[in-house]
């Protein structure tokens, strides 16, 4: 029994890009046992300095193993702990001919390609699989007869399914829309027939055969309230997301709020006009956004001192300011920000070079979220003081990191895992409103 047993258990080898997204990998893959290539911690120690998250994952992994560290690790392997396998370490091998002949021997990738098939030639009765987050690297793999899959440990099973943050209720009496709109006690949560529950926070478009009203529910569950229209630093919303998400962006009992819609739907205008519109009860309002890349050149490749580096980065966030000011009344509802970012009352950045900073009585809005791991997520949530907010906002079908999708990104991440928090918000936005034109080259091309 126990020979079949051993034999059952699966033999991991993992990529770098699995530890630089996860520094807790290792003891997600259950009783199986994990197999580190030494080409993996060479890598691993070019990214042990900096300030990244992927940085930290290095230094974190490196450590972990620093922990777990005998001679064993690099024979039979040592114990990752109860109810987890082994890990070990393995050196380099001589390349075999079916590897060597059809990639470059040069390429780390390829080595560590290399000994995945050395293993799974030496272990005939296990299953050996080679985990990495590079697509080409897993087609490569596969292209040799060896089993190859994504990191999905932290994968969203059905993005289709992904909570929206409203709901449409039909066949509600004429009364009761009727009794939000009239100065009456709000009517019962009860008096609706839902077909689950309500979750907190969560919004309702209510629709009877003639009529139809914007709601919510309190935070007790119990009484149904009326979201009003309103204009935010000069912005009017347009359609009934818009106005769920402004009121979820100015409501004080929320502190994280989740923005996510195609390019268009007004994400990062709502956000950013909230927090100028609340600009008196906060410290500063942050505006970050992470660096991707759209090309193999990083921002070190570029002109000029940070600034200007970063300047590529960030210009959507000014041109959103500029929508905003453009709106206002003459600039008395909102002041000029560009006093505002001379104040220090507004700062703009990239993510990179705001991480670390204290978040009390911040308005943080970290705009293109979906390029941020998991991990990245729950580190910027995590340090939020007192009377700080939170707003992510994205796209998650239009990702820019090598490494992430729609399943695995720090957006989706969030959505589906705080989804009934009394202090979260979400809310899907499905209309584009920044012209016929672009809304039609979003749904078409």
């Amino acid at each position: 029994m126990a020979k079949s047993a051993a034999q059952n258990k699966k033999i991991f080898v993992l990529d770098t890009n699995v530890i630089l997204h996860d520094s807790d990998s290792l003891r997600h893959f259950a009783d199986n046992d994990i197999i580190i290539p030494i080409t993996v911690l060479e890598e691993l120690d070019n990214f042990k300095r900096g300030n990244e998250i992927i940085n930290y994952h290095a230094r974190q992994f490196v450590r972990t193993l620093d922990e777990l560290c005998r001679d064993a690790i690099f024979n039979n392997g040592v114990e990752i702990g109860p109810g987890l396998g082994k890990i070990s370490i393995r050196l380099d091998e001589e390349m075999a001919p079916e590897i060597k002949k059809s990639f470059n021997p040069l390429k780390k990738d390829h080595h560590i390609l290399n000994l995945a098939y050395i293993i799974t030639h030496q272990n005939k009765k296990q299953k050996v699989i080679l985990v990495t987050k590079d697509v080409n690297l897993r087609m490569k793999a596969k292209a040799v007869g060896l089993l190859a899959e994504d990191y999905t440990s932290d994968h969203i099973k059905d993005v289709k399914t992904l909570y929206t943050g409203t709901r449409i209720i039909e066949e509600v009496a004429d009364e009761l829309i009727d009794q939000l709109y009239s100065d009456e006690e709000n009517p019962a949560l009860s008096e609706l027939s839902l077909s689950e529950p309500l979750k907190p926070n969560e919004y309702m478009v209510l629709r009877s055969a003639h009529k139809s009203a914007l709601a919510t529910c309190d935070n007790q569950q119990k009484l149904i309230t009326r979201v009003e229209k309103r204009a935010v630093s000069g912005i009017i919303p347009r359609n009934a997301e818009q106005i769920f998400a402004l009121n979820a962006l100015l409501n004080p009992n929320i502190s994280l709020v989740t923005i996510s819609g195609k390019a268009g739907t007004g994400k990062t205008l709502l956000a950013l006009a909230a927090g100028l519109e609340q600009r008196n009860l906060y410290r500063q309002i942050y505006l970050a956004r992470p660096i991707v890349p759209l090309s193999n050149k990083d921002i070190g490749y570029l002109p000029g001192d940070i600034s200007d580096k970063i300047s590529p980065y960030t210009q959507p966030l000014f041109d959103n300011l500029g929508v905003i000011q453009a709106h206002s009344r003459e600039g008395k509802n909102t002041p000029h920000y560009r006093k505002m970012l001379e104040d220090k009352k507004l700062v703009i950045s990239a993510l990179s070079y705001i991480r670390g900073r204290s978040l009390v009585k911040i308005f943080f809005i970290v705009d293109e979220a979906q390029n941020l791991t998991p991990h990245e997520v729950k580190t910027i949530v995590t340090r939020a003081g007192e009377n700080t907010k939170i707003v992510f906002t994205g796209d998650i079908f239009q990702i820019d990191h090598p490494y992430l999708d729609s399943h695995s990104n720090g957006l989706s991440h969030i959505i589906a895992k705080m989804q009934g928090e009394k202090l979260y918000a979400h809310i899907n936005l499905e209309k584009g409103e920044r012209s016929e034109l672009a809304d039609l080259a979003s749904n078409l091309l």
